[in-house]
């Protein structure tokens, strides 16, 4: 997917598609290497970017892409544009792009990326590597639950880009170009516009996603509790056998 900026109806176009391509089964991704439908479901918000990596002996990064929130009734805000820079050092060679979805787990962690200005990541928000598989049991395993959890899907010639030291920048000319209006990150990410049909189509991945994990969590536990109801029928058989 391409990295270079773009406008906000291209960008929430990309985000779709990068989406899509974290929780769907393909060629490339098998069940064991999807976001699990839960980390999905509790969301309290996604930044979803492209970037590129270029270097020799010094890198530079750079790419673009949209954020969004949930709102307090659990429907999805209004996306907004950010952009992503940053320089790194050592002795690489080569050219990668790569795709990113960024869960933003809590709630201080959506406001961080809703304030403005620079967001430095890995320094002022720190990233953990999110658990992937459609599991359910994972859901235990990480109750314990980092502020900010990271996918990557890497192509080129380096072993994965990594976001550590990249400033996240709020795209305020192209918000204003889409929405008609100087408006924040702030306004956009607390539900102060109406989410726009140009995101129709990611919505109804989070959406899809969402429900497969309510369905599955109902399922799951449907089953656990038939289990017990069969459990006491049988123990109940047992007195009743053991009386006579």
């Amino acid at each position: 997917n391409n990295p270079i900026p773009a406008n906000l109806k291209s960008e929430a176009k990309k985000a779709g598609k990068i989406l899509r391509e974290f929780t769907e089964i393909s060629n490339r991704m098998g069940p064991d290497k999807l976001i699990p439908a839960h980390v999905i479901a509790k969301a309290q918000g996604l930044a979803i970017l492209s970037v590129f990596k270029a270097g020799f002996m010094i890198t530079a990064r750079g790419g673009s892409g949209i954020v969004i929130a949930r709102l307090a009734d659990g429907r999805w805000s209004a996306p907004s544009a950010i952009g992503i820079a940053g320089l790194g050092g050592g002795f690489e060679i080569g050219l990668e792009s790569s795709d990113f979805v960024i869960i933003l787990n809590q709630r201080r962690a959506v406001d961080a990326f809703s304030k403005g200005g620079n967001l430095t990541l890995g320094g002022n928000c720190t990233v953990a590597v999110g658990p992937l598989g459609r599991n359910l049991e994972a859901d235990v395993a990480f109750r314990s639950t980092a502020a900010v959890y990271s996918y990557c899907k890497s192509r080129g010639l380096y072993a994965g880009v990594s976001l550590v030291g990249s400033y996240l920048i709020e795209r305020k000319e192209t918000n204003r170009k889409f929405y008609g209006q100087d408006i924040r990150a702030s306004a956009i990410l607390n539900g102060d516009v109406e989410p726009p049909p140009e995101a129709y189509d990611l919505y109804t991945i989070l959406q899809d996603y969402t429900e497969k994990y309510t369905t599955d969590w109902q399922l799951k536990h449907m089953q656990a509790s038939s289990k017990v109801t069969f459990c006491a029928l049988l123990k109940l058989k047992l007195k009743l056998k053991l009386a006579k």
